[in-house]
């Protein structure tokens, strides 16, 4: 049953991506959800797309959407769509956004939580699909992939993000700041979904953000894992979807990054929870 989640995933990925490279000729039609928080034509095109495929494939199957045309449903299962991940760079022009699909299942007993069962991310101006499933590890347009093997902090190269609403309630400027000046570099690139699929594939050694949506991270998590990745929060406890943040590295580097993150939470102790 995993090959046909993952199977129609690709698929529906593949043709979302079609159609954000065919918006993408045309100017940006923009709108606000927030002050500074835009939405575009792009957007409700791809996630109307996704959400009208993924319900003809499982009807019975909650979504859960970034512009909000999902549906809840009693079932076990609930798919996480970003239809278009970086907005802004794409009503900017800038080439960096993606298609996020991935699936999770409700765990039973007690201790409740999820577990991921697949996960795509496709950037379609890249032509790249990567793919995860559980215990198939991951891919790159259908090669196996795997993290980086980088061991030292201050070789590495990470990536970042911040929000585009309430930025004075994001503590991450210092932790950009501390995080440059002790590593190779970091790059902000302005899609956390990309981010998370490069961690995967090895560009980038390391990623950390605050108060990310579970369509943001759904997909590039499962996709970290089975490339053989470790994501936690900043405690070392296993990252929940939606959780305020998530630390994603190439394991070799994890402790270090953790150690290097909270002796900056000691010295800027602001809010880690965005609204």
């Amino acid at each position: 049953m995993t090959t046909d989640y993952l199977e129609a995933a690709v698929e529906i990925a593949r043709q979302a991506g079609a159609i954000l490279r065919e918006e993408s000729t045309h100017p940006a039609q923009i709108s606000y959800k927030r002050e500074v928080d835009l939405v575009t034509q792009a957007d409700k095109r791809s996630e109307q797309f996704i959400v009208e495929r993924l319900t003809e494939h499982f009807p019975t199957h909650a979504i859960a959407a970034e512009e909000g045309l999902g549906h809840e449903a009693t079932s076990e299962f609930r798919w996480h769509v970003d239809p278009l991940d970086g907005t802004t760079n794409f009503a900017h022009g800038y080439p960096c956004y993606c298609v996020s699909i991935a699936l999770a299942r409700r765990k039973g007993g007690p201790q409740g939580g999820t577990a991921l069962h697949c996960a795509v991310i496709y950037d379609p101006n890249r032509d790249e699909l990567f793919a995860a499933a559980p215990g198939r590890g991951a891919t790159l347009n259908g090669a196996k992939i795997h993290v980086s093997r980088n061991a030292s902090l201050s070789t590495s190269l990470l990536c970042t993000g911040f929000p585009v609403h309430e930025r004075n309630a994001s503590p991450n400027i210092h932790y950009y700041s501390d995080f440059t000046m002790r590593s190779h570099g970091v790059r902000r690139d302005g899609s956390a979904a990309l981010d998370l699929a490069n961690v995967a594939c090895g560009r980038f050694d390391g990623f950390w953000e605050f108060g990310l949506k579970k369509w943001d991270t759904a997909a590039g998590v499962l996709l970290i894992q089975e490339a053989g990745g470790q994501v936690s929060d900043f405690a070392g406890q296993a990252y929940e979807l939606g959780g305020p943040v998530i630390l994603a590295t190439n394991a070799l580097i994890h402790e270090e990054m953790r150690a290097v993150a909270n002796d900056i939470a000691v010295l800027y102790p602001g809010p880690t929870l965005l609204p």
